[in-house]
């Protein structure tokens, strides 16, 4: 299914979403924007999608926000629909980079081109990124007179550490995909034609295992960012008990005893 410049379908599990827009490097326009937040929060809630592949179509992941939108006047807040946020409000809350926090269905960016700007941030949001070696992540915000706007200034640090984020926010670096990888913001390169190959294979690897498991240990690392130790081991029992009445636990017992691959239905 496509809907304007995103698309989405599903293949052995795994929901792939692809930016759209190759002929303006896949660049963000406001209708963009909201249409990507409702594909992202509808492999959320497909019960067939148990890991979702980000990517671009063309040679470009994404060079950041539509501009030429912008110079018509078509701010990036501003709703796509008739109907405008009340006076005083802006409509944050359901914006890629924010869906993407709260998704408990893991991502992969697989990072066919460079990514700039909000496509930097939108890729620093997924959990895991696989790239080319001729691919470059473009921090340029400071250059452009802004900053990220989509939540760079919380990720990068927690990524790569509060020195290596300052020199790169700061001084508005682009990093090559050598760079990247030696800093732990690319897990790995692969040839520019293998890239969404790779991140396939390791997403039907994620979606083999008990996805209602997969999803719990996302939820929880997510927790353990912002908890102390205690308070989250308190919660990773209490998210223990009810794994262990699933269907998918017996699964796993009787498929380690009997020396096959397990069959999870998420159950």
């Amino acid at each position: 299914m496509t809907t304007d410049d995103i698309s989405y379908e599903v293949i052995d599990r795994v929901a792939v979403i692809t930016l759209d827009a190759p002929e303006r490097r896949n660049t963000i326009t406001p209708r963009m924007l909201d249409d990507l937040a409702q594909q992202l929060l509808r492999a959320e809630q497909d019960p067939e999608a148990r890991c979702v592949v980000l990517t671009g179509a063309g040679t470009v992941f994404c060079a950041g926000l539509d501009l030429a939108s912008t110079a018509k006047g078509e701010g990036m807040l501003d709703s796509p629909s008739d109907a405008s946020p009340p006076p005083g409000e802006l409509p944050l809350r359901d914006i890629p980079p924010i869906v993407l926090h709260k998704m408990d269905t893991p991502t992969i960016c697989a990072l066919n081109g460079g990514a700039a700007g909000y496509g930097l941030d939108v890729a620093l949001g997924c959990d895991i990124r696989i790239a080319h070696p001729k691919v470059k992540l473009a921090a340029v915000f400071t250059k452009r007179a802004i900053l990220p706007e989509s939540g760079g200034t919380w990720l990068l640090p927690r990524l790569v550490g509060w020195a290596r984020a300052s020199e790169i926010l700061f001084a508005g670096k682009t990093l090559t995909a050598d760079e990247a990888v030696e800093i732990g913001l690319v897990n790995r390169l692969v040839d520019a034609e293998k890239v969404l190959d790779e991140a396939m294979d390791l997403a039907t690897e994620i979606a083999a295992n008990a996805p209602l498991a997969v999803r719990a240990t996302k939820r929880m690392m997510r927790h353990a960012a912002t908890e102390n130790f205690e308070d989250h081991v308190q919660r990773q029992y209490l998210g223990l008990l009810p794994l262990m009445r699933t269907k998918d636990f017996r699964e796993g017992a009787m498929a380690y005893m009997e020396k096959r691959d397990p069959d999870f239905q998420g159950r």
